[in-house]
């Protein structure tokens, strides 16, 4: 069977997660990677022993290539996955999708008329306990949800910022602090607590000299009935505060701190309050880098995903319109912010 032909476009942080899971893949190949700094791509090109572009146009010329994985900067997935589609390549991009609803629905009908598939890495999916999460409220092991929230409380400097010109920016970076790091944990709260009815929040720089967000809180109404906080921010110090959400129902409560669950109660047949958390904890979970990172395993499951998705036909693990509902919920916070009324997603 013919190999897989991908290219990684992008030659930043997360680029060696995408090449090293590709090399991993008996089904895929590596054939090239890009990056406009044409010092960068000759360097990771060198290293895996592929072919390098400057010129994006360029490698969507080849007749090798089936796959591009985009990690570049938010703002140009939506012209990058257009020029695939056009050229009948699949997309599997990073987080967030894109940073306007506009941009992200070029790239989901440009993939459509084309007939690729476009996927949007969310790895904290991938995670067994997360996963297990997902299975308890499916099964409706906490009777009916109240109560879904998530706290997102990191640290960037104003070094961070200022070490290159676009981060901060409404044009490159699409917003703060629940944007670009807190978005993983918004998407997990969809994921977990289903479609957002109304938003109403405020959003702004309080520490940072930047465009865009360094704080954030909202109040959600879910379309289920249930409610939530969202406390998003880079501007808290120290910087090993731990992630957080909490989901509560009327029949139990779930709470995951950094990478573990934290606490697991459940309302046995007799009406007492039993612990699973002894249970929970013997799943494996995924390896991290820090508190506030999760390692590689997380996007190789989701790029062999994706892999098999093309193979089989399937739709891959997180469709462009799945990973659409993260960011059209930030948006719509912004949107509240700003005219200081709740907004209708």
């Amino acid at each position: 069977m013919k190999k897989i032909g991908i290219a990684v476009v992008g030659c930043g942080i997360i680029s060696p997660w995408h090449i090293k899971s590709i090399l991993l893949n008996k089904d895929a190949k590596l054939v090239a990677v890009c990056d406009n700094i044409e010092k960068k791509a000759k360097e990771v090109a060198k290293k895996y022993g592929v072919d390098w572009y400057t010129d994006y146009r360029k490698l969507l010329k080849r007749k090798d290539l089936n796959i591009v994985c985009l990690c570049s900067p938010s703002s140009l997935h939506a012209e990058q996955t257009v020029l695939a589609a056009k050229a009948g390549k699949h997309v599997l991009t990073e987080k967030p999708i894109a940073v306007t609803l506009k941009d992200a629905d070029k790239m989901i009908n440009a993939c459509k008329k084309a007939k690729v598939k476009l996927g949007v890495i969310f790895q904290r999916r991938t995670d067994p306990k997360c996963i297990r999460i997902k299975q308890a409220l499916e099964r409706n092991e906490l009777g009916k949800i109240v109560l879904g929230d998530v706290y997102v409380k990191y640290y960037r400097g104003q070094e961070y910022y200022d070490s290159a010109d676009w981060r901060g920016t409404w044009k490159f970076d699409g917003g703060g602090c629940l944007m670009n790091p807190g978005i993983h944990l918004v998407d997990l709260m969809l994921w977990f607590m289903g479609p957002v009815d109304t938003v109403f929040g405020y959003a702004k720089h309080i520490l940072r000299k930047i465009e865009v967000d360094d704080t954030a809180v909202a109040v959600v109404k879910f379309k289920n009935g249930a409610m939530g906080v969202i406390e998003g921010a880079t501007s808290i110090y120290p910087a090993n505060i731990p992630h957080r959400f909490e989901i509560h129902g009327e029949k139990g409560t779930i709470m995951w701190e950094g990478e573990d669950i934290v606490r697991w109660d459940v309302k046995d047949k007799s009406g007492c309050v039993k612990s699973k958390l002894s249970e929970i904890r013997k799943i494996r979970s995924v390896p991290i880098i820090s508190s506030t990172d999760i390692g590689m395993e997380g996007h190789r499951k989701q790029i062999f995903d994706f892999i098999e998705a093309i193979k089989t036909n399937r739709e891959p693990m997180v469709t462009g319109e799945e990973a659409r509902k993260s960011i059209e919920l930030v948006i719509s916070l912004y949107k509240s912010n700003k005219i200081n009324k709740p907004v209708k997603l």
